[in-house]
């Protein structure tokens, strides 16, 4: 099971840009979340999934004998992911905006964000990433989305 978990149900064993596949994956759901259920749930979703993350990761790595960041465990991919829409989500919720404001425009400039910030790792994106543990690997892509969803809101304010 956390081998499911870990690689979000095997998305994480695509042979090429596994990363980049499971952050896609995470923008679909995302997406629908918030079209259906808002900023809440996609906060509920966001908190629940990193819990897990930590929790998973840690077991995967243990019980595979993987690497501590492992190219295929994804499920920081998607926590990361996120959070870089949570706040442009509780803006949306917060100032009863349409739901078509949760835009696929929007989703794919959180998506580019992020994976610029989880490519680059500039600090302390990178500080995380150096811890050899299951924390290390769900903390560097939060701090990813930290960064994406600055950029990400200021996008939905200029459009």
């Amino acid at each position: 099971m956390n081998k499911l978990i870990s690689t979000v149900f095997l998305v994480g064993f695509f042979p090429v840009a596994p990363g980049t596949f499971g952050s896609l994956f995470a923008v679909l759901i995302g997406y629908f979340v918030c079209l259906y259920g808002g900023f809440p749930l996609l906060l509920l979703m966001t908190i629940f999934t990193a819990a897990m993350g930590v929790y998973s990761v840690k077991k995967y790595i243990f019980n595979y004998s993987r690497p501590s960041d492992p190219k295929e465990v994804v499920i920081d991919e998607v926590v990361g992911q996120w959070i870089s829409y949570l706040p442009t989500s509780f803006a949306i919720w917060a100032f009863n905006f349409d739901e078509s404001a949760s835009s696929p425009y929007l989703w794919l400039c959180s998506f580019i964000f992020f994976r610029i910030f989880d490519i680059l790792k500039p600090w302390p994106i990178n500080w995380a990433d150096s811890k050899h543990s299951s924390i290390g690997v769900m903390l560097d892509d939060a701090f990813a989305g930290v960064y994406a969803s600055a950029i990400t809101l200021f996008a939905l304010i200029i459009f």
